[in-house]
């Protein structure tokens, strides 16, 4: 996940995505003073392997625990899962560095993954002297992977786009509902998709808007950009990105518009938009298949279909390490292997749509009959894997995240939700991420 905020995560998610992010994704009980919640295999005598996620990330949701945990009857697993990457990577953060409270296996979602590589290394296992990397995208891992070799993360799911929409409230606003013609109405360009936009308020269904939000066009824009937030080699340059002026023009777009229900994404009111058919459409990375499902519930079944995005694009995904500080790195380098294995990855599709990175999984991909049906019998699989066949290579750097969330969060929604101007907004972000990088 995703990006979220998982996604995310991956915020955002990202996130998340972020985030989407992931997560990013599901809202959780508290824990102690920040917003985790925990699951636990429970048992007395056993060894508690302790994993720490950001949103849903699907392992409990498909069974794997359990089965892990009856595979190896002394190993017991317990969950703790905070609901948005950005207040789970710097909680994470600050345990690494002072060596203590760690789970024994986190979580690292897309955004974070560079700033994990180049300044925590030292606080992970190296899990690349466990495995056959060859299981996973080369440039999955490669993300996961120091100068010197060292392989800090093992790759769960990558974040494919593609565009959920209501295809009920597209029929009672007299547009196109067929998932094929309607994602060539608006193949190649972003801002085709904010003309059909615009078709859809001129008679939208009362008290509907065509999208969730404009953080979520750029996001789901951003990610089918080679050029983000940093060159290859790690120099800063969000201000100056082609991709991120593309993609910031499309929110804007949308954020000066009357076609956004301006919702924050990941937040309570954004669950709630699902479950009021608030907005008709959303770009939905593959990891947000099951929190779409999951949020719009029982009534939306059956009203959701997936449509090819504008572009091929990727928005989330994430890692799983074995700190140091963990108490039982044995066990916990077996238990994430395991999990992110291409059988265990195949069932966490299968149950969530969760699309993994490895390759070798792809083949015998069936997402969940209930999932199927809820998004009207599209093809799932095969648009989000031919999505994946042409996303670019991107690159990534150490303040990823927390530029992205200032642009969305900050300076988008600036504009979205207090009537700045474009201008003003790409200010205010542009303040945010100066502090951010403590310029």
């Amino acid at each position: 996940m995703r990006t979220s905020t998982r996604r995310s995560r991956r915020l955002a998610a990202i996130a998340a995505v972020a985030a989407m992010t992931a997560g990013l994704l599901a809202g959780c009980s508290k824990d102690s003073n920040d917003d985790s919640s925990n699951s636990d295999g429970g048992g007395k005598g056993k060894t508690t392997l302790t994993i720490g996620t950001f949103g849903v990330f699907g392992y409990k949701e498909a069974g794997l625990y359990d089965e892990y945990m009856k595979l190896h009857p002394d190993i017991s697993i317990k969950e703790n899962v905070t609901t948005r990457t950005d207040v789970y990577w710097p909680k994470t953060l600050t345990r690494l560095q002072a060596g203590s409270g760690t789970d024994d296996i986190q979580a690292i979602e897309i955004g974070n993954i560079t700033e994990a590589v180049q300044t925590q290394a030292d606080k992970f296992v190296d899990l690349g002297k466990d495995v056959d990397k060859s299981q996973w995208l080369g440039w999955k891992t490669a993300q996961a992977t120091t100068k010197d070799g060292k392989t800090i993360g093992l790759g769960t799911d990558i974040g494919p786009m593609a565009i959920c929409y209501r295809k009920d409230l597209f029929a009672k606003a007299g547009l196109e509902t067929d998932r094929t013609k309607l994602a060539a109405q608006w193949k190649g360009d972003w801002s085709k998709y904010v003309a059909v936009g615009k078709d859809y308020m001129k008679k939208a269904p009362s008290g509907t808007k065509f999208v969730d939000s404009a953080s979520s066009v750029y996001n789901a824009a951003l990610g089918g950009e080679s050029e983000r937030y940093y060159d290859k080699d790690g120099n800063v340059i969000w201000d100056k990105s082609s991709g991120v002026k593309k993609s910031w023009n499309a929110a804007m777009a949308v954020a000066t518009s009357n076609m956004s229900a301006k919702l924050k994404q990941f937040d309570p009111t954004w669950d709630q938009g699902f479950a009021k058919a608030s907005f008709a459409t959303v770009a939905c990375p593959a990891w947000m298949i099951g929190y779409i499902e999951q949020k719009s519930g029982d009534s939306g079944k059956g009203k959701w279909d997936v449509a090819a995005a504008p572009t091929a694009a990727n928005w989330g995904g994430s890692f799983i390490g074995v700190p140091v500080a963990g108490k039982h790195q044995k066990e916990a380098v077996a238990l994430a292997k395991w999990l992110t294995a291409p059988e265990q990855q195949a069932k966490v599709f299968a149950k969530q749509a969760s699309f993994p990175s490895t390759p070798s999984a792809y083949a015998s991909l069936k997402p969940a009959a209930d999932t199927t049906a809820y998004f009207s019998d599209a093809p799932i699989t095969q648009i989000f894997a031919d999505s994946a066949k042409t996303i670019p290579v991107q690159i990534f750097g150490i303040k990823d995240q927390p530029i992205g969330t200032a642009i969305t969060d900050v300076g988008i929604l600036q504009v979205e939700q207090k009537g700045k101007t474009p201008d003003q907004g790409w200010n205010a972000a542009k303040a945010e991420i100066k502090d951010v990088l403590g310029q």
